[in-house]
């Protein structure tokens, strides 16, 4: 775009200002310029034209009502060609110009408006020619700096040479890939990775105490999978500074599919990994090459840790994979994470005390859910193999352990987040190999007349066998705990009894009673 002082500048167009308009006006940009006598041309003028007229509408209206619709029009402001009729502007429309705030340009009797309109075309020939040769040179520049392997921060140092403007890549999965004159917090990261899963994702958003800031999509096979952000509202940005960041956004997405692909490739390799381990026979000869691979030993004691998240979520979502990989690089560990269908598998090196794997995994459980918050993950911790000969044992473990906490922790946060193998109690592992829905039936039909019961009696049948239960089925420690007398909870124990065919105080009984709450708590 071009504008008034600009104009003024060009000594052919012999143009003077009458009235400045407000402070800065002249400097403003200009769209185009629209010839026009009507007396109200508002219904064609366009926002930020420059109004040209000989002042022929003066027969049929104020000066002041000319500026007035101008005005309304969002005009950039008044050429007034000087004629033999009208040698001089009229004084009536210099004070409706001034009273109104609207910048107002005389023009000689020697030049046309054809003058104006030319010079124009050749400023922005000018400028749109400026702009494509900086578009091609900073697309090789960029180029230049993905081949070079300069990757995220190579392309915003490009853009900074060209632009003084805050610049940062988020992913999706909120984490700063590259920054260069700006800096945000894990809470404004969260508020760009929150504005990429919309659909359609955000072009603008408010980060708190950076103000708002531009979203430029950066996608890679059809997904938005993070953004270049510029640190200023959409309407703060000139054209040139838009094509700009709209082409390092491209570019940019040329290295998130680069960085895809090689993830792509890994992600199989270790997959490949758990087949070997888990097939046996020949391919087990190749599992030591693969470990060494992704720097793990494979001839020291290892451990497996499985993944996933709790029942009646998805198992796994896009960037658990990633999330587990950098949880463990940043605990200094090498590790082989490989994506199943039902969980995510880490294999690492443990010459550490195996007591000490459990504490790792809570940590590893407070990591996924930072990154993931609303979502309840799970580990099951497999045990050490002396060697990778002998890891398809901890493997098998883990999986399992991951399997039964999915459908044991309930939705209350209730239930361990992490457990071994051997922690979960062979009740746990023969409830995960059985179908959910004959379970829930069992446990629904057993303790149906407690509720019922409950419901209908304002009682505390159930909460009553629980707490029996939960005290081995110790009288005093129960009684004490309900706050109750043992008589009292005699009676209700007789009363469940009498309602369920159960009675506590037969072994048989009692492990069914245990079952069907423990099945309950299960998702």
């Amino acid at each position: 775009m071009f504008t008034l002082e600009s104009l003024v500048r060009n000594d052919s167009l012999e143009l003077r200002v009458l009235v400045a308009g407000p402070p800065g006006a002249l400097g403003e940009p200009v769209a185009w310029v629209h010839n026009t006598e009507l007396p109200d041309p508002s219904v064609y003028v366009r926002e930020r034209e420059l109004v040209l007229t000989n002042g022929l509408w003066a027969a049929q209206v104020t000066a002041a009502a000319f500026v007035a619709n101008v005005k309304r029009a969002d005009a950039a402001g008044i050429v007034f060609g000087l004629r033999a009729e009208t040698p001089r502007t009229p004084p009536e429309l210099i004070e409706a110009c001034r009273a109104a705030d609207v910048p107002l340009l005389e023009i000689s009797t020697a030049v046309p408006f054809t003058a104006i309109s030319e010079a124009v075309a050749a400023m922005y020939t000018d400028e749109r020619q400026r702009t494509l040769v900086g578009m091609v040179r900073r697309g090789d520049a960029l180029a230049t700096a993905i081949s070079r392997g300069a990757g995220a921060s190579g392309v915003l140092s490009v853009l900074r040479s060209d632009h003084d403007l805050p610049l940062a890549v988020v992913d999706r999965m909120a984490r700063l890939l590259a920054a260069s004159g700006a800096e945000l917090d894990a809470d404004q990261l969260h508020a760009v990775a929150a504005g990429l899963s919309r659909r359609p994702p955000a072009l603008e958003l408010d980060l708190g105490e950076v103000g708002r800031a531009a979203l430029f999509p950066v996608g890679a096979v059809g997904d938005i999978d993070a953004a270049l952000i510029c640190l200023r509202p959409l309407s703060t940005l000139d054209r040139g500074e838009r094509d700009a960041l709209e082409q390092a956004a491209r570019f940019l997405s040329l290295e998130v599919a680069k960085q895809q692909a090689v993830q792509a490739i890994e992600m199989r390799f270790a997959s490949e990994l758990l087949e070997m381990v888990l097939s046996g026979g020949r391919r087990a000869a190749e599992v030591p090459g693969r470990l060494r691979a992704f720097g793990v030993d494979p001839t020291g004691p290892l451990t497996v840790c499985a993944v996933a998240f709790a029942a009646g979520e998805a198992a796994t979502v896009h960037g658990l994979a990633e999330v587990i990989g950098e949880f463990f690089a940043a605990e200094g560990i090498p590790v082989v994470v490989a994506s199943g269908s039902q969980d995510v598998v880490a294999v690492l090196p443990w010459r550490r005390p195996e007591v000490e794997v459990p504490p790792l995994a809570e940590r590893l459980v407070k990591a996924v859910e930072r990154r993931f918050p609303g979502l309840r993950p799970v580990v099951g911790v497999g045990g050490m193999a002396p060697h990778s000969g002998e890891l398809r044992r901890p493997l098998v473990q883990s999986r399992e352990a991951c399997r039964v906490l999915r459908r044991t922790r309930s939705r209350t946060l209730n239930g361990p987040a992490v457990r071994s193998f051997l922690e979960l109690g062979t009740h746990r592992l023969l409830l995960g190999l059985l179908d959910t829905e004959t379970l829930h039936g069992f446990s629904r039909d057993l303790l149906a007349p407690l509720r019922e019961h409950d419901a209908r009696r304002d009682g505390d049948l159930e909460p009553t066998l629980r707490a029996f239960l939960d005290h081995d089925g110790q009288w005093a420690a129960t009684a004490s705990a309900l706050h109750v007398h043992v008589n009292t909870l005699r009676n209700r124990l007789a009363k469940i009894a009498d309602l369920t065919g159960r009675d506590v105080g037969h072994t048989e009984d009692r492990v069914d009673l245990f079952l069907a709450l423990t099945i309950d708590a299960m998702d």
